[in-house]
């Protein structure tokens, strides 16, 4: 069973997951979009994209899929988050918008748009531990970062002086937006951790 491709989820409520999608199928994993609790239910694994923390916050809540999400994030789906994704991920928001919520499942305290507004968005290689070879390209768009880590977390990235990469167990989150540039290595990381999840005994 181990040795079939993982089925890991793009939460298509809002951003872009269609990079997303491809970027995972380049990594070995079965990739598809999923909006519903009943979709949730069936997958190794989900990634939240980028796209607006707030948006997909209520999106969340409205398609019913908040709950059951926060439910399996805490019993040890693996899951990964990018920019927005980061934020849903955060235990807590420094900034909050009214009625954001978060999903949680990795101590840090994120501040949105850390990096400043759209017009700003800039690329930036980034050195990713776990991740071989050369530095990765980030592609930082309105991104956030995160401001403290608590003693569980493990700080994998930094980019000028700020954390841009996290990961606690099986949760992961990246500032930036590894899904636009063609280099597929963040994912295959992400693949990894879903695959040894599903391995007994790992």
């Amino acid at each position: 069973m181990s040795n079939e491709a993982p089925v890991i989820g793009v939460l298509a409520l809002q951003g872009d997951v269609r990079e997303h999608l491809i970027a995972l199928a380049a990594a070995d994993a079965v990739a598809r979009p999923v909006r519903r609790p009943e979709e949730l239910a069936e997958i190794d694994g989900l990634v939240i994209p980028g796209g607006e923390s707030t948006t997909i916050s209520k999106l969340a809540v409205l398609f019913g899929v908040m709950e059951p999400l926060r439910a399996r994030v805490r019993a040890g789906m693996p899951v990964y988050g990018t920019c927005a994704g980061m934020i849903m991920l955060a235990d807590k928001i420094l900034d909050p918008r009214s009625g954001q919520e978060t999903i949680g499942g990795i101590d840090m305290i994120v501040r949105r748009n850390a990096f400043g507004r759209q017009n700003e968005s800039f690329e930036a290689t980034v050195d990713v531990e776990g991740v071989e070879g050369d530095a990765v390209e980030g592609v930082f768009i309105r991104a956030p970062w995160v401001e403290s880590v608590g003693a569980e977390a493990e700080v994998l990235a930094e980019h000028g002086g700020h954390i841009v990469a996290v990961r606690q167990g099986n949760a992961l989150a990246t500032s930036f937006h590894p899904e636009l540039t063609g280099d597929h290595r963040v994912h295959a990381l992400f693949v990894d951790m879903v695959r040894a999840n599903r391995t007994p005994g790992s």
